[in-house]
Order: C-alpha cells, then structure tokens, then sequence
C-alpha cells in the first residue's frame, strides 16, 4: 500500500489522481490532500478519501476544518505546506500545484527523502531544474514526471537508458488556435483560448497550450530530466494528440507512446512504475483513426518554442539559468492579465520576448535567488501593465 500526497488535489490532476486512488484501493491510499480556495471540494475529499493531512490556504478555513474533524491533521499557508511535507507519512508525493508555487514544496520533499515524486509542475524544472535534478540524485529521490509528453519519453527510455539518445521529440497538440495568423489572434479572448480542443486541464495551463509557452516549458524540462542539449530536443505538431512523444536512438529507430488523450495514464504510471496496473481506460482503435497527422510548429506558437530554444542555448554556453526564472514568472503574471480581460492575446509573447532580450542572465545559487527572481519578472510585468 503507498501512501500518496496529493498537492493540488481539487484542480484538474489532483482529482483525476484521486480516480486513480480510488481505482486502485489495494494499492494507494490518499493520505495528505491541499488545496488553496476550493475548501468545499476538499471537504468533499476528505469525507470519500479519509486522509491523515490537508492543507490549506487560510488560517480560517483550517481553524473550521480542526472543528468539523477532530483528529484530522490541519496545516495552513505556505509554512504549512512545508511542515506536512516533512512530517506527515507518505511514500509518493504528486505535485500538481500550479505556477511556481510548486517549487518550494518540491525541494521540500527532496529534502525529506525517502519518497517518489510524481511531478506534475512544469515550473519546478523550468525555473530550478539544476537545483532539482541535483538535489533529488543526491538524496537519491526519483523524480517521474507526470507530463503527457514526459511521461511518455520516460516511458520510451524505460529499459533503454544505456542506449545513447541521437533525440527526442515532443509532439504538440496546437492549442485552439493552430493556424491562426498574427491578425486572427488579434481578437481572440480568453474564452476562446479556453476551448482547448484535445485535452481538460486548469484554465492557466490551458493558456500555455494556446500561446505554446507550455511546449516552451517542456523543451527546458528535457534539458534537466534526460541531459539533452538543446538540438538534440525537437518538437512536432500533432493535433490528434494520440502520439504524446518519441525518442530516436543513434542507430534511428524511434520508440513512440500512443494512447488516447486521458491525463490517467501517466499519472497512474508515475504511481506504478516500473509495474503497470489495470485501468479503465479508452483504448486505441488504430484502424479507425486511420492517420496520424504531423506538422512542423509555425506562426506566433513558434515563438514561444524559439524563446526556449535561446534559453537553453544561454544556459548550455553561460551556465546560467536566470532567463527561464524571468520567462516563467513573467508568463503567470501575463496569462492572469489575460484570463481577467485586461490584455490581448498576443501581448503576452510580445512581452516575454520583450523582456528576455533586455534580460542579462546571471547565475542563481539558491531557491532564494530563485525567488527574488521571479518578484522582479513580475514586476516588470506590472510596469509594463499597471493595474
């Protein structure tokens, strides 16, 4: 029985998760669930998945839930989060909180040891991946990423690792709006960008996938998850979003993973691994699919790519790290100008690569740098943007 920490378990993974839990009751158990707002969703979760520990956001909203459940561990905040990382009991902990805010817990529970991380927090690589990927391999913590498309090249390399990888190839569904021109996208809102047309996932994400800032993010995570230089990582649209990755070998045989578009698969893989385990789960009809579709990434979605592509470069040649910190916070405080109408669409890669070409890259020692970092980012965005 592995005991799982669910971070974020009200949001679009942290639920589906928790099906997988539920799916395999001889096998998991839900023991430590957070969640920041949604506190009667929780309240929902604690009364089906009885779990040891919660977190939360407010003072109050624990000081209510000490009342309404006697003998329930209750943490609140940020400290809070850190202290059920360290103390409760649990053997996998999934992050699936949104934005930077899953850094600090991540380092949390390499720090503690002894347990698996299912990360499902993109930012995490993207802003500290040379802190993460030392810290875990020195406290000989596994990281598995939760990721479609990382999940499925860390499915692609399982028994293949002494094999030397020639590259890897993330496939990208496009987004909403795949073949948009510049002119088009002038005049798309937030709840067209929303209307992602293969996958159900949180409304910031879902803005990462329609400016392709969140492919940005992959190709910096597979710098840090599998030591690829940056052209050794390449990206390939496919919107049926079926093949969710491939790696070519040296010798040019590729290994591809196919399934349906259903974020259970990984996450119940990053839970079993190196097993796999029953679920139910679509499965493919090939015959009737009868093609698979592939283009090479183009117009304003290619920009975000290339952002990355500079970052990794800078960060292979320089060492330093600072340019992927600034693309993240800014690009969070970007979309939640844009989710709340205050922004067009385009301005937010026009800004992020406003900012990264005045940006002198610097070296980060520390999560703290890290931090300071992303308060600057942010607040070029807000000079930028004023309220």
């Amino acid at each position: 029985m592995n005991r799982v920490a669910v971070l974020g378990s009200t949001g679009s993974i942290g639920t589906q998760a928790l099906s997988v839990i539920a799916a395999n009751p001889r096998r998991l158990k839900a023991a430590l669930l957070t969640c920041r707002n949604r506190v009667d969703m929780l309240r929902g979760q604690i009364d089906r998945y009885r779990p040891q520990g919660v977190v939360v956001e407010r003072r109050e909203d624990a000081a209510e839930l000490r009342r309404e459940y006697p003998g329930l561990h209750v943490f609140f905040g940020s400290e809070g989060m850190l202290e059920a990382i360290g103390t409760m009991e649990f053997d996998v902990m999934l992050n699936a909180l949104v934005g930077i805010s899953g850094l600090a817990p991540t380092l949390a529970g390499i720090r503690r040891g002894g347990i698996r991380i299912a990360l499902a927090n993109k930012e995490t690589l993207v802003t500290a991946g040379r802190l993460v990927t030392q810290g875990a391999a020195a406290a000989g913590v596994p990281v598995i990423p939760v990721d479609s498309e990382h999940s499925a090249i860390f499915q692609c390399l399982s028994g293949n690792r002494d094999n030397p990888i020639r590259r890897i190839i993330l496939t990208a569904s496009g987004g909403p709006f795949r073949g948009f021109s510049r002119a088009r996208l002038a005049g798309v809102t937030a709840s067209d960008a929303l209307l992602h047309p293969q996958w159900r996932m949180g409304r910031k994400i879902t803005i990462d996938s329609a400016t392709m800032v969140n492919k940005g993010f992959e190709i910096i995570e597979a710098k840090w998850l599998y030591d690829l230089a940056p052209g050794r990582i390449d990206v390939a649209v496919h919107p049926q979003s079926i093949i969710h990755s491939l790696v070519e070998f040296e010798d040019g045989a590729l290994l591809a993973q196919l399934s349906a578009p259903d974020m259970r698969i990984p996450i119940s893989y990053a839970f079993s691994y190196p097993e796999r385990w029953a679920a139910d789960t679509r499965g493919l009809d090939l015959v009737g699919l009868q093609s698979l579709h592939f283009e090479a990434p183009s117009g304003e979605g290619k920009r975000s790519l290339d952002l990355a592509y500079r970052l990794l470069r800078e960060s292979e040649e320089k060492g330093k790290d600072s340019g992927a910190v600034v693309f993240n916070g800014a690009n969070e405080a970007l979309v939640e100008r844009f989710l709340g109408g205050r922004i067009p669409f385009l301005a937010i890669v026009d800004t992020l690569d406003e900012l990264l070409a005045r940006h002198e890259s610097r070296a980060l020692e520390s999560a703290e740098d890290i931090a300071a970092l992303d308060l600057e980012a942010r607040a070029a965005v807000a000079q930028r943007f004023p309220e």
